[in-house]
């Protein structure tokens, strides 16, 4: 990972809170118990995002249901074996990207990974 990556403003996480929620883990676990008897497996795919002392999950990765939207969780273990940590992976995939004609990641979801795994890889090295 570059070690050039700047901070990550507050700005930024209003925003990600604004459109999409960022939920503390505490209440998705919460969440996810009253939907399922084992929540651990879904806790372990989870993107989370480390704000001053708290842990949060970016709402982009829930399916109205309370599941993991499959894409997310794809692109996120990829971003793992990438080693880009998970605040700089929430950002880019709310971040119009050039590699993506000026899409952002998340809006992209439905129309399979391919691209945004390629668009992934490129990101890596910036």
């Amino acid at each position: 990972m570059p070690a050039n990556r700047q901070p990550i403003s507050d700005q930024t996480w209003e925003g990600i809170r604004k459109e999409f929620t960022l939920p503390p883990l505490e209440q998705v676990h919460r969440r996810l118990s009253e939907l399922m008897e084992d929540p651990e497996p879904v806790m372990q795919q989870l993107v989370r995002v480390f704000i001053d002392d708290g842990t949060f999950c970016p709402g982009f990765q829930f399916l109205p249901g309370g599941q993991l939207r499959p894409p997310v969780v794809e692109l996120f273990e990829r971003a793992l074996e990438l080693q880009i940590p998970h605040n700089y992976f929430t950002v880019w995939m709310v971040t119009p990207s050039r590699d993506l004609a000026g899409s952002r990641p998340v809006d992209l979801l439905k129309a399979g990974t391919t691209p945004l795994l390629r668009a992934l890889e490129s990101y890596r090295w910036r």
